[in-house]
């Protein structure tokens, strides 16, 4: 750097991610600059920071939000600060947990009282809400900001970016929609969530709503929502039950005066969790929640651990070693063909180890039965088909067929069924949720859910050996976004188990019921409503007068409403990665095309844009599973890089800007 230098760079995006950049550059900046004393002699930093939500929380994040919304990690899980020995030392902040025991040990007088009652209640195997995650987020921030090193200036605008254009000498122009523009020598994209167009279906859903006077809420951020406009006592059609669905319930039933109670000698006790279940006191204004999706069922809830990751189960195949020796090899794997059957073999090893050691008596010849089992799962030692074949064999010979694991089926529970009433659904619902609480009450002692955690575990390992390539286009479009991501994101992003009893004590209540699975919507313009019909329903024909898309907006770059995202793509400063599939035809990925490392996008010429950087939700085409932030927990090997990846990204992006 000379001495006479001011770097000027833009970061767009003031949430987490933004909040990232931030930090590395500020703890680059004091690492590559550790003698400055004053300003003269010292290079000049300046952040311009862009975004119409306020910096830290960001749009999702923020802490005026409902209560209710909880965070899907404990407490113990996300940062903004990274504690990577390799990576220059924070001027200030630390991890969520370290902010939630710093502030129950010593209480803040600019807490509310809403989180101060919070704080004082949480652990750090417990979920917190979403508006407690944003209060750290600012305060963070603020504690960054009193810390700034020499040099360093930093200024916020409260707007939206609505373009960046080439300015000549190496330069941008970043115009904002209050003025501008800003001229600085580089731009980070840390866009976050965005809103979506809607899908031909959601549009035709929408219009006709406007005709018929029904209501109808498209995907959106739930905090957004205005949920007063849902009738109270009238039918509301739900779609989707991953974990927006629990936003809605939420403040649908306790948003609106409902009350969780326990239960006492109903017959509804959960074996394993030592307390009764729960029952739902309505307040009379909850409408009736008829829930649909795919599968006909909720996520999976999270099991009861000390940890993100069971600390019994240890990856035995699907290692870093493991998909490693392919590049070694110089050879692109399959997902299909090479990386599942690795994951497939833990998931099964995690579940049958689980079982002879807490249920022996369903097993003969336990310590034999593991034995050939490890055998029989060597990898290369027989073709992927042989391999499953002699798996099964062993496992029908020695396992009772009740407790014999059937992956696709934990994703799908009801498949296969048919019902000859709404209310046969609604009972099979329930017993779904109350076992499923029942087993994440067992934790480590439950063999399906440690065969879910060596999949959770295992898609750590995946989310380094597929980024950037490791995989071919044809695999990545067909196998790991086909159908791997959402049979593990059913199986293993679910709520915490709280959230499943509650749900089967509403189905009780009646608050809730059920469409079944593979529902199909319409509107219904003879009889003026919204309806839902699952062909595994006899008579099943749901209908009402609203429908509420509980679905996040669609993480796609090509349809993303966003002012710059959507002139950068006209200019063709950017455009979407295309890939190949099987057939040779190409398809549009969800993200952008970028050039690793650190991540600059592609242009629609083929050439990459230097001086422009993307982090986040936008890099979905080069890294999978980017909305899952960043990990506190300092580890070791690919589960730690994967949980730290983000703060990676954001480190490389800051020293790139540095010249470091």
């Amino acid at each position: 750097m000379g001495t006479s230098q001011i770097i000027r760079t833009v970061l767009i995006g003031a949430g987490p991610r933004g909040t990232s950049v931030l930090e590395r550059l500020l703890a680059n900046w004091r690492l590559g600059n550790p003698s400055a004393s004053g300003p003269d002699g010292v290079a000049g930093l300046h952040i311009d920071v862009v975004d119409p939500y306020p910096a830290g929380p960001g749009h999702v994040w923020q802490p005026g939000q409902s209560r209710l919304y909880l965070m899907n990690t404990q407490s113990f899980y996300p940062t903004v600060i990274p504690e990577d020995p390799e990576l220059a030392a924070p001027v200030a902040g630390c991890t969520f947990d370290q902010w939630r025991e710093a502030r129950q040990d010593s209480p803040d007088a600019s807490l509310t009282e809403d989180e101060q009652a919070e704080l004082s209640a949480l652990g750090s195997r417990d979920f917190p809400s979403r508006a407690l995650y944003g209060r750290y987020l600012s305060s963070t921030l603020d504690e960054l900001l009193s810390h700034l090193p020499q040099g360093v200036t930093v200024q916020f605008h409260r707007t939206t970016a609505t373009s960046v254009r080439h300015a000549g000498n190496g330069m941008f122009d970043v115009e904002l929609g209050d003025g501008g523009p800003l001229t600085a020598g580089s731009v980070v994209l840390a866009l976050g969530h965005l809103e979506s167009r809607l899908n031909a279906e959601q549009r035709e859903l929408q219009a006709g709503a406007g005709q018929l006077g029904l209501l109808y809420l498209p995907p959106a951020v739930p905090a957004d929502v205005d949920w007063s406009v849902v009738p109270a006592g009238e039918p509301v059609l739900v779609r989707g039950m991953g974990l927006n669905f629990f936003d809605v319930m939420g403040q649908l039933t306790e948003g609106r005066g409902g009350k969780f109670v326990a239960t006492e000698g109903d017959g509804t006790a959960l074996p394993g969790q030592g307390r009764a279940g729960l029952e739902y006191i309505p307040s009379g204004d909850e409408p009736l929640i008829i829930a649909a999706s795919r599968r006909g069922t909720p996520y999976r809830a999270k099991a009861n651990l000390a940890g993100y990751y069971p600390s019994g189960v240890t990856l035995r195949y699907c290692t870093e070693a493991a998909v490693g020796r392919f590049a070694a090899a110089g050879i692109t794997p399959g997902f299909d063909h090479d990386l599942w059957p690795l994951l497939q073999r833990d998931a099964l090893w995690a579940y049958y180890s689980t079982l002879v050691r807490t249920r022996p008596d369903a097993v003969t010849e336990p310590d034999a039965f593991l034995a050939l089992l490890q055998e029989t799962m060597r990898p290369h030692a027989h073709s992927v088909s042989h391999w499953e074949a002699e798996a099964d064999a062993l496992v029908a010979k020695h396992v009772a067929p009740d407790q014999r694991l059937n992956l696709p089926g934990l994703a799908a529970p009801l498949a296969g069924r048919s019902f000859a009433s709404q209310a046969e659904v609604d009972a099979a619902v329930v017993d779904y949720l109350l076992d499923d609480a029942r087993r994440s009450a067992l934790g480590e002692d439950d063999p399906v859910k440690m065969a879910i955690g060596a999949l959770h575990h295992g898609r750590a390992v995946l989310k380094t050996a597929v980024a950037d390539g490791g995989i071919t286009d044809e695999s990545w479009v067909a196998g790991l976004r086909g159908w791997f991501e959402s049979f593990v994101e059913g199986l293993a992003s679910g709520p915490p188990a709280i959230r499943a009893e509650q749900l089967a004590a509403l189905a009780r209540a009646g608050v809730v019921s059920f469409v079944g699975p593979d529902p199909k919507f319409s509107l219904d313009r003879a009889a003026g409503t919204f309806s839902a019909a699952s062909p595994w329903v006899k008579d099943g024909k749901v209908r009402a007068r609203a429908m509420i898309e509980a679905l996040a907006p669609s993480n796609r770059v090509s349809v993303n409403v966003s002012p710059v995202l959507e002139q950068l793509l006209a200019d063709g400063l950017v455009r979407p990665r295309l890939m190949m599939t099987a057939e040779g035809a190409p398809v549009e990925t969800s993200g952008l095309d970028v050039s690793p490392h650190p991540y600059r996008p592609v242009g629609a010429n083929g050439s990459v844009t230097e001086g422009l950087y993307v982090l986040g939700l936008q890099l979905s085409a080069a890294q999978w599973g980017t909305a899952i932030g960043a990990e506190a927990r300092p580890q070791t090997g690919p589960v730690y890089r994967s949980g730290q990846r983000t703060l990676r990204d954001a480190d490389e992006i800051a020293r790139h800007i540095l010249g470091l």
